[in-house]
């Protein structure tokens, strides 16, 4: 029999040993049990402190399904509808545009951004980069907004979308997949639909519902000695980063723009109060935060076929799909790790990684801080040795 705890720890303290993170913390859940909780590794290398179970980390884009759920709730309470003009909500996407060959069009009225596309990452919304005019406008944009920060100009939430409302979108809404900054426009319709700033909402609604009283959009000065320092492999070995990504701030300051893609810090345990509650079919300690069919709909999302042609571009995902901000494993023989088909889940840009496995009834969830990690080798070797 093989001892997996074991395999598990001499994989951690492999990736350590070898520069490729500078910690890592792992746990395992299965039918509501602790299977198992794993960690090597340093939270602060210069001053040698160890990683632990209650370290706060950068969750960047694992704040999305956190997002998702909060749209699930207010289209469960007869609030959103999946099918309206985002438009409805926020100003600017009333009159917008889209690239088609280099050139800027006025986005039809039959075709509006609808909510919807939001969580499907369908809108045309990007992230900054340098393929498009798009691309390089959000890019502005973004720092922009990185150079405000710390200052009393920093950017709000609605404002932030305001503003990328009025950039042309990479194509025509609902036309092609493109994971980009649709989940913060999302915060900002939560906010507006809610009548709540998008960070009063999440925790009202889910945080403090779920006990997850170390996650939030800021780390209060009490904490920070818990927050784990993010680190960039380069001239051959570690360093420390510090830079503040996506205009979220890398000292866990508070921040007017509470990013619904990328804005929460958490630790593992808040975490899997989370990912327990959607696996429970939206209950948690005896309290319903979502019903059974709401989370069926929330985890099983699916991508159409020229969608999806747009997402097979991604390496690492083979053989999954996407829908609600989360990635969703359709054909477990295309992927490139072991997993059962229904799995969902999603990651961060830092490393921060989740996932449910509805076949086993398991989530597993990865913690590590390093730069452009999101799901990488050491988070599939685990996954690996977990569900082979």
């Amino acid at each position: 029999m093989r001892d997996k705890q074991k395999l598990i720890q001499e994989c951690m303290d492999r990736a350590v040993e070898n520069q490729e993170v500078a910690g890592v913390i792992a746990l395992e859940i299965k039918d509501g049990k602790e299977i198992f909780f794993a960690k090597s590794g340093y939270a602060d290398i210069k001053n040698n402190i160890p990683i632990g179970r209650d370290n706060i980390f950068r969750l960047y884009s694992q704040s999305k399904p956190i997002t998702a759920t909060a749209a699930m709730m207010l289209i469960e309470d007869g609030i959103l509808d999946l099918g309206e003009p985002v438009g409805n909500y926020i100003e600017s996407y009333n009159k917008q545009t889209y690239l088609s060959k280099d050139k800027v069009h006025k986005v039809p009225e039959e075709n509006k951004m609808r909510i919807r596309e939001l969580l499907n990452m369908t809108s045309g919304l990007v992230y900054p980069g340098l393929n498009t005019a798009s691309e390089v406008e959000v890019g502005r944009l973004m720092n922009k907004m990185e150079k405000k920060l710390g200052s009393d100009k920093m950017m709000t939430t609605m404002e932030f979308a305001e503003e990328l409302g009025k950039i042309p979108l990479n194509f025509i809404p609902g036309s092609h997949f493109q994971y980009g900054t649709s989940a913060d426009v999302l915060g900002a319709v939560i906010e507006k639909a809610s009548g709540m700033s998008f960070g009063d909402f999440v925790r009202s609604r889910i945080l403090e519902p779920l006990d997850m009283k170390d996650t939030d959009f800021y780390v209060p000065d009490s904490k920070k000695d818990r927050l784990v320092k993010a680190y960039r492999f380069t001239k051959g070995k570690l360093c420390k980063y510090s830079g503040d990504h996506l205009a979220i701030r890398n000292n866990g300051d508070p921040n007017p723009f509470e990013s619904g893609g990328a804005g929460l810090f958490s630790t593992i345990d808040d975490y899997a109060h989370f990912g327990q509650m959607l696996l429970n079919g939206g209950t948690y300690e005896g309290k319903q935060l979502l019903t059974p069919n709401s989370v069926k709909y929330l985890t099983s999302g699916k991508l159409n076929g020229t969608q999806q042609l747009d997402l097979q571009k991604w390496q690492g995902l083979e053989g999954y799909t996407y829908g609600n901000l989360m990635r969703v494993l359709d054909d477990p023989r295309q992927a490139s790790l072991i997993a059962n088909k229904g799995e969902y889940g999603w990651d961060g840009w830092l490393g921060a990684h989740f996932s449910n496995d509805p076949e086993t009834n398991t989530t597993f969830l990865m913690m590590v801080q390093r730069y452009d990690y999101g799901t990488g080798p050491l988070t599939r070797k685990i996954k690996n040795i977990i569900f082979s």
